[in-house]
Formats: C-alpha cells, sequence, structure tokens
C-alpha cells in the first residue's frame, strides 16, 4: 500500500523528506526518539525501493568508526556513572556511552534517509532544483557533487585491489601499518577523481555550457496533489516532533 502511494513521486517531494528526517536526526537529541526517527526513514526508504539492504551491508565497513566515535564521544563528555575505568581513569561514563549512540543513530539516520533520493536519476534532481528557482550552476554542482561520491569509492576499491595483485594481504597486516598504508592511497585516490573532474570540465566546454544566459530543458516536473500533500505532512509531522521534545505537554 505504500509502495503504490510513494511510486513515482517527484523529486522535490523526496527531498523535502529527507531534509525533515535529516533535520529531526540532528536537533533531537533523545536516543528513543532518534531510533524512531531512524525506522521512520528506513521504512520510507524501503516503500521508496532505494537499495537500503545494500546500504546496510556497506555500513559494516564502517562500524569500528561508529564504535570509535561513540568510544570518543563517552570519553570527552563524561557523565553519569563510570563503565570502564583503567588505573583510577574514567575511560566511558553511562552519559558519555549514550551521547557517543546518539551522535551514531543522528549519522545512520542521514545516511538512511540520504537513500531515498537515490530513486531518482541526477537529471531529475536538477530538473526539480531549477524548478524551484535555485541557479542551474548549483543545482548542477549538487549533482556533480553526488556523481562522485560513488567514483571516490570505486577509484579506493582499483588501488585496493592493484596493491592486493601485488601479493599484499592487508587483512594480515597490523592496524598501524595498514593506517599508513590507507594514508598513502590517498594521493592516487585525490589525482583519479581530478583526472575525472578534469575529463567532465572538457566534455561540458566542448557543448558549450553556460553558452546561453537561460537555459530550455525537454523535461518538466510537475507536481500532483499528492506530492503536495506529502509535502504539507512532513513539514507538519517535522514541526510536531520539534515542539514536542522541546515543548512537552
Amino acid at each position: 500500500m505504500l509502495k503504490t502511494a510513494v511510486n513515482g513521486m517527484d523529486p522535490r517531494t523526496k527531498l523535502v523528506i529527507v531534509l525533515c528526517l535529516s533535520t529531526l536526526g540532528v536537533f533531537i537529541q533523545d536516543i528513543y526518539m532518534l531510533t524512531g526517527v531512524l525506522l521512520i526513514s528506513g521504512v520510507l526508504s524501503t516503500a521508496f525501493g532505494s537499495p537500503l539492504f545494500s546500504v546496510v551491508k556497506k555500513m559494516r565497513r564502517i562500524l569500528g568508526l561508529f564504535v570509535a566515535i561513540a568510544v570518543v564521544q563517552s570519553i570527552f563528555a563524561p557523565s553519569g556513572e563510570s563503565l570502564l575505568s583503567i588505573g583510577g581513569f574514567t575511560l566511558i561514563t553511562g552519559g558519555g556511552f549514550m551521547k557517543g549512540i546518539s551522535m551514531v543513530l543522528r549519522m545512520s539516520i542521514v545516511l538512511v534517509s540520504a537513500t531515498i533520493m537515490s530513486t531518482s536519476n541526477s537529471r531529475e534532481i536538477i530538473q526539480g532544483l531549477v524548478q524551484w528557482r535555485i541557479p542551474y550552476e548549483i543545482a548542477f554542482m549538487v549533482s556533480v557533487g553526488i556523481r562522485f561520491l560513488p567514483t571516490l569509492s570505486e577509484e579506493m576499491k582499483n588501488v585496493v585491489t592493484a596493491i592486493q595483485l601485488r601479493g599484499v594481504d592487508l587483512d594480515k597486516i597490523p592496524y598501524k601499518q595498514r593506517f599508513k598504508i590507507y594514508s598513502c592511497l590517498v594521493m592516487p585516490v585525490v589525482s583519479g577523481a581530478m583526472i575525472k573532474s578534469r575529463e567532465l570540465s572538457t566534455a561540458m566546454e566542448t557543448r558549450a555550457f553556460r553558452a546561453y544566459p537561460k537555459r530550455t530543458s525537454y523535461m518538466i516536473l510537475s507536481m500532483k496533489p499528492r506530492d503536495y500533500a506529502t509535502i504539507i505532512m512532513s513539514l507538519i509531522a517535522g514541526v510536531v516532533v520539534l515542539l514536542c521534545y522541546y515543548r512537552p505537554f
């Protein structure tokens, strides 16, 4: 039922939903409310048909980063009872650990809600922003930025594969040496991304990008009544949740 309702929605409607969910994730600090927002983000992402499960699988790779963030947040924002102490030094406290968990939940909300935008192609997103009176150059930069995120990931995979083909097993290397290796991989990854950006710039210039002050488009997006209703309901729901959080009845 929900999948049928959201099928074919305007990309601007999806953008408003993502902004509402991300805003709630940033401003809310209560763990239970953050968990609820994360569940809603997951349900909506699945309903829109985004590759949520593949994103969750990829998030397993940075699970250690999430744990590290939770521990660091606990160390530098101590409060409550001590949960772990070494040599009289309190390492993890109850309040600090809860703050760390809330930070991880915020990051998860932003990542999961952002998958909703992956159900629309870049051309639709650009056209939607342009029809919102946003300058085309800014809309195009947003689209290119989104496009280059998987490009950086692809460049990183290629460099790691090249190292493994030379007989280096990164899984068997100690973490300290592995960190040094990954730090050395930054330059080739950035270099590869810059080469592709130059190729994109050349392709844009050969097609006379910005040759005329005004652009026309064959694709004209039109919002349906359900799009307006969804936007209004999303904004009202976001405001109500924030009011309930900051001014509880």
